[in-house]
């Protein structure tokens, strides 16, 4: 049996802001769909498979100080930021017609929310998946020191 890694206090520090970015985007996602009735569009619920696990992951992984969660959790954000990076390209509309995934129901494009004239909820997932992101980079790095 092999010994878990433990983290270093530094990696225990970023998996526990990952895991807190993960909670509130979440949590905020949950609060637009169930609160507001923003119905989500199959794009933001692409997004939402890749989000809504890193909160156990990282949560499991910051208060085992499990190192090794990382390569859980990195994958998922990567594809979130991916499809999240594709949805502002369509919000943007850099995409055409005919590369976008929503057909029927909930269009992908239609802007539901915005915030200070330029804050959408695509962004905020871009935003939130880009931190995630660059935080599991750095407490990997620090594993293989």
């Amino acid at each position: 049996m092999t010994a878990v890694p433990l983290a270093s206090e530094r990696q225990w520090k970023l998996l526990t802001v990952s895991w807190l970015i993960a909670l509130v985007s979440t949590s905020g996602a949950l609060f637009f769909s169930e609160i507001m009735a923003f119905e989500p569009c199959v794009l933001c619920w692409y997004q939402r498979v890749a989000m809504f696990p890193l909160v156990l992951i990282l949560g499991a992984g910051a208060y085992t100080q499990d190192a090794s969660s990382v390569k859980y959790a990195l994958p998922l954000a990567c594809a979130g930021w991916l499809i999240a990076f594709y949805h502002c390209l369509l919000y943007g509309g850099f995409i055409l017609p005919a590369m976008q995934p929503c057909g029927k129901g909930v269009s992908c494009s239609a802007q539901k929310l915005e915030l200070a004239g330029f804050i959408t909820i695509p962004l905020l997932s871009l935003m939130a998946f880009s931190l995630i992101v660059l935080l599991l980079l750095a407490a990997k790095k620090d594993s293989q020191k």
